[in-house]
């Protein structure tokens, strides 16, 4: 890992004597994780070389106490600790020696020692990990020698050390053997590493002096005191601006420091901001001694200007949400620049005397000769305007933004030229797009947002842009230009180009190419009455398609359009244009056409256009979505003729369920399906023998099962029998989305039935084997885990060895396949039988790794499968060797309640089968008082186990004193009111146990907790009563509760339990009978006496 700690990881500059410091860097921060992860599972992977001893001891301040450290360790003198663990000389492998009154040194000599250092550290882990290498730039030296440092060109040790293998004998050979294993280990990490840091480096856009004034100027142009405004004020705290652009003191820029500002909301006080080549970040401010700024940084890096104050300040935050802000600039008899925001969401920019203008290019020409000065003052207004990423309020103006506005302006022509009478004109064209509602909106898909910020990319004016660039400029200039014929050429002649080719499809956007292709697109104007085809037919007798026919030559320039817009929307930055344009409200009328040709491009278009929010907004406000599905009731079903019609019926079927199935990403747009008849026509579709029918149709079915609404109608139309069929494909896409079917439909017991009875459950097994392709192998294993819920399913799977497979994918898979493996393993470990074959798979130590993870889903479902084994006492055994017992606790600090929950029942079946579970439980430092600190959550299933929990733990009398002196009474006293039957249960098996020590169940009375217990009698659970009968026999032993229990009717709500067929139940009851009816003896007697 010393080439990249050497040369990826970002080190500040050595001062006043001392070694540079890691910076807190996003790379930096990366390259820590990636190695806290290589070193805690070392020990896992390699046993025998994390025992071996370095050559010179890891030396470095920690911030951990001897408290942190647990088993295997003794205290020495001066308040230091010592590991029991020795080398060949008895030196132990840890030492912590304390320095000063406060501090620690650690020194280690192995990497399993390092290992447990890290667990330790919990949650300061990455802190540590920054010290030990801050303090061991080159760690390889400390581990293996001096000759494994690391230098620049070629490293010839290993070579040397293998000769050396070659002539040694006896111990030495191994020693070297060893030595060489691990180096070899940590050179393929430390290539990995570098390859990791360098994506990382790749993906980090470093800020420029120029882009950060930009954006100052243009939040400088909002700000003011007007309630409209979005920022009261924003300011450099210096004028001085150097040579570089920056205003940082020389000192500072060093450290990639750019400027500083002084900026004010409107809604808080004002912060001390600084930008660097980083990004931006909150400064401590002006010291109020000197007035010099704390150049240190507070809180998180944000890539622009516009994400910080997003964060902390509501009120720009809600401005920018609701783009309700202005900006008006005037400057004399110029006219009146305005950015106002339109009702359908974007932003337009007009100017008043320019506004309905055309020109021919001679006047034009003349204008310009005339109002020279006119021009250099409007190019001077420029400076005012947003850029296109405020509009669409992403990110910060990119770097050269004005450079390419100029250089676009010079070659863009002003003058409008004449077109032909069938082409809309483009204010014309602008004044069609109908306002956009503002209404909520949702989606159910992972799919990144990424596309809703992308940068406006332009080409660079003084780029080497390719001879395609400028062909397609002059193919553009004959679109605009020529006749129907000369656009048919241009259009035929530009599709002989490579589409795909970025560089091509900016081509068309740069130079007005894409508002000419979806003008061709309009047919308003070029509607011409039907000829008669016969004297003898009325018009009358017309249907309303044929009363009017279009042109065949506009025909052939809609489909010529049509399928160079395809092709180039599939690029991020045209299919968002082209919405910008209103090119998908002209394509959803292209529909209705009565050309098959036209409604199938059109649809493919729609598809690649609506991977956006907005897009798929906008198809459906204008009908698109009914239009859609309209489609799909063209093809024939179950027919597989050949003849061109049919074909021709079952592509645009197709193509309408491709763009339905981008459209379902939103979860108004999956309602708009529904309600516009779309189930039915899919499960139709599903019939089909076409597999480039069945991908979209399956895709759109897999999409839209995460609502209840289409599970169910997918389980009632039949569906399930036709995804079954699909996963026996030669196909994997279409695997991969029937399995994704599967897997959300499986929520229901009823759906699981029909998988199995379908036989779905060895195909989605045999898809097992397809480790190579993730996302299928994901489906599948989240269709197995579901499936995996019935137990019926999971007596199969185990026909099947399915457990062995799942096993195996424990190691080296991405977390989304981790997470449905671990959800099945933990759902088959319910079976006694699969606990065990788990065990003898090798599975248990690769499930106690992944509890170091941070994926909250794994976590939960990692605690489960783990929590299950543990039933299991031989499984038991090897959890608590591998310290799974204090990972599962570690958890319960974890801020996800669903992950302290998961926890906390999985570490009840572990203090059952541990072998002296009490010791166990005391040697984790802080572990009590943790776990009765959660107690206070206000979360149900959080509450239910850790009252599970704390029933087991008050079995140990020593842990029971000590959860009571931490106040467990008073705490289970008061949850006692709450009605959930599932806490009800082990809040009072809590309480039973806890009644075992000193004087607790006078406490519980004390606390109230009596009366309300009474009540749980009354539930319909067994497991209730059973548990409350428990809880009030130990309680009744105390005379005050059997007086409090006697008022409120106890007696004869267990009567009725005393002939119960649970023997427990029954001895509970009449034990607690018994005890309230001996009280009232002894009073009688006492009235007598």
């Amino acid at each position: 890992m010393g080439q990249t700690l050497t040369r990826a990881a970002q080190w500040t500059s050595a001062s006043d004597g001392g070694a540079g410091k890691l910076e807190f860097t996003p790379i930096n921060e990366t390259i820590l994780n990636n190695i806290i992860k290589f070193v805690e599972s070392f020990p896992g992977k390699h046993p025998k070389e994390a025992q071996m001893t370095f050559k010179k001891a890891l030396e470095w301040q920690t911030s951990l106490e001897p408290s942190a450290f647990s088993g295997g360790y003794e205290n020495i003198e001066d308040g230091g600790l010592k590991s029991s663990a020795t080398d060949k000389e008895e030196t132990p492998l840890l030492v912590m020696e304390k320095r000063g009154e406060v501090n620690y040194v650690l020194k280690v000599l192995s990497l399993e020692q390092v290992s447990a250092v890290l667990k330790a550290a919990g949650d300061q882990k990455i802190n540590e990990a920054r010290c030990i290498l801050e303090a061991n730039r080159d760690p390889l030296v400390n581990i293996l020698g001096e000759g494994f440092a690391s230098v620049e060109g070629e490293d010839s040790v290993t070579v040397r050390l293998l000769e050396q293998i070659q002539k040694e004998e006896g111990e030495a050979k191994e020693e070297k053997e060893m030595k060489l294993k691990v180096a070899l280990i940590v050179q393929q990490f430390d290539t990995q590493l570098m390859s990791l840091s360098i994506k990382e480096i790749a993906k980090e856009v470093r800020l420029r002096p120029e882009q950060v004034d930009r954006e100052v100027q243009l939040l400088k142009s909002f700000s003011g005191e007007d309630e409209n405004c979005v920022l009261e004020s924003i300011d450099y705290t210096s004028d001085y601006v150097f040579s570089n652009g920056c205003r940082a003191p020389p000192w500072r820029q060093v450290h990639g420091d750019i400027c500083y500002l002084k900026i004010k909301p409107m809604d808080g006080d004002s912060l001390s901001v600084t930008a660097s080549t980083a990004g931006i970040f909150l400064n401590k401010g002006a010291e109020k001694d000197d007035g010099d700024i704390d150049f240190e940084r507070e809180g998180d890096i944000y890539k622009d200007l516009i994400c910080l104050l997003k964060e902390k300040s509501p009120h720009f935050a809600d401005k920018i949400a609701k783009k309700d802000f202005s900006l008006q600039e005037e400057d004399g008899d110029e006219g009146k620049y305005e950015i106002r925001h339109d009702d359908d969401g974007d932003y337009s920019e007009r100017k008043d005397h320019d506004r309905g203008r055309d020109k021919d290019e001679k006047e034009e020409k003349v204008e310009k000769q005339k109002t020279t000065k006119k021009s250099k003052k409007k190019a001077g207004q420029q400076k005012l305007e947003p850029s296109l990423k405020w509009r669409n309020l992403g990110l910060a103006q990119e770097e050269n933004e004005k450079e390419e506005k100029k250089d676009k302006e010079k070659k863009k022509k002003v003058v409008k030229e004449k077109r032909h009478s069938r082409i809309s004109s483009e204010g014309g064209k602008k004044a069609k797009t109908p306002a956009q509602e503002e209404e909520d909106f949702s989606e159910s898909s992972s799919e990144s947002e990424e596309e809703e910020e992308t940068p406006d990319r332009r080409q660079e004016s003084n780029a080497d842009l390719p001879s395609e660039y400028w062909q397609i400029q002059k193919l553009v200039k004959y679109l605009k230009g020529g006749n129907q014929t000369a656009t048919i050429i241009a259009l035929c002649s530009m599709r002989d180009f490579n589409l795909a080719q970025e560089t091509c499809q900016l081509a068309i956007r740069d130079v007005g190419g894409l508002e000419v292709l979806i003008n061709l697109l309009e047919t308003e104007e070029i509607k011409c009455k039907k000829t008669r085809i016969s004297d003898k037919i009325p018009v009358t007798d017309l249907t309303p398609d044929e009363e009017f026919l279009v042109d065949p030559q506009t025909e052939r320039l809609q489909i010529g359009s049509l399928k160079i817009l395809k092709e180039i929307s599939r690029n991020v930055q045209i299919r968002r244009a082209i919405a910008d344009l209103g090119g998908l409200q002209t394509m959803v009328e292209i529909l209705q056409s009565p050309n098959k040709d036209l409604k199938c491009l059109a649809a493919e278009t729609i598809a690649n256009v609506a991977k956006f929010r907005r897009s798929r907004r906008t198809v459906r406000q204008h009908g698109g979505i009914k239009k859609l599905v309209g489609l799909l009731d063209c093809a024939p079903q179950g027919s597989e003729s050949d003849s061109p019609e049919v074909e021709k019926d079952i592509d645009v079927a197709r193509c309408g369920a491709l763009a339905l199935w981008s459209c379902s990403k939103s979860t108004k747009n999956k309602q708009a399906i529904r309600k516009a008849g779309g189930i039915p026509l899919l499960a139709k579709l599903l019939k089909s023998p076409h597999e480039n029918m069945l991908i979209p149709v399956v895709g759109t079915l897999q999409e839209c099962a995460s609502e209840q609404s289409y599970r169910l109608a997918i389980r009632t139309e039949g569906m399930i029998e036709d995804l079954v069929k699909n996963l026996n494909s030669e196909n994997p896409e279409l695997q991969m989305h029937c399995a994704s079917a599967i897997f959300k439909c499986a929520e229901e017991k009823e759906t699981r039935d029909l998988v199995r009875e379908y036989g779905g459950l060895d195909p989605l097994v045999k898809l097992l084997n397809n480790s190579e392709n993730k996302e299928l192998l994901a489906a599948a294993t989240g269709a197995i885990w579901k499936c995996a819920i019935s137990p019926e399913n999971v007596q199969r799977f185990q026909e099947l060895k399915a457990i062995e497979l799942l096993v195996g994918l424990l190691n080296e898979q991405p977390e989304e396949v981790l997470v449905n493996v671990v959800g099945a393993l933990g759902e088959c470990a319910q079976e006694p039988s699969n606990r065990m074959s788990i065990r003898k798979a090798g599975g248990i130590p690769p499930l106690v790794n992944l509890l170091t993870g941070t994926n909250q889903d794994l976590l939960i479902n990692v605690t489960k499968a783990v929590g299950a084994c543990a039933t299991e006492p031989d499984n038991m055994t090897v959890i608590d060797r591998l310290d799974g017992v204090r990972l599962l606790w570690s958890l319960l600090k974890n801020q996800n309640p669903d992950v302290q929950a998961s926890a906390a029942w999985a570490i009840c079946p572990c203090i059952e089968n541990a072998k002296d579970a009490g010791e166990m439980v005391r040697s984790f430092v802080g572990g009590l008082e943790l776990i009765v600190s959660l107690l206070k959550s206000e979360h149900m299933e959080v509450l239910s186990s850790v009252c599970a929990a704390i029933a087991n733990i008050a079995k140990d009398e020593e842990n029971l004193a000590v959860i009571t002196d931490h106040g467990v009474v008073p705490m289970l006293a008061k949850l006692t009111p709450m009605n959930d039957d599932k806490l009800r249960r082990h809040l009072a098996d809590a309480i039973a146990r806890c009644c075992m020590w000193g004087n607790n169940r006078v406490a519980f009375g004390e606390h109230d907790a009596v009366a309300p217990l009474v009540g749980y009698l009354k539930s319909k659970n067994k497991e209730v009563h059973r548990a409350t009968a428990e809880a009030l026999f130990q309680l009744s032993k105390d005379p005050n509760n059997c007086i409090t229990m006697h008022e409120h009717s106890v007696v004869k709500l267990l009567m009725d339990m005393v002939g119960s067929e649970d023997e427990g139940l029954q001895e509970a009851a009449a034990g607690c009978i018994g005890n309230i009816r001996r009280l009232a003896l002894a009073n009688e007697k006492a009235k007598y006496h």
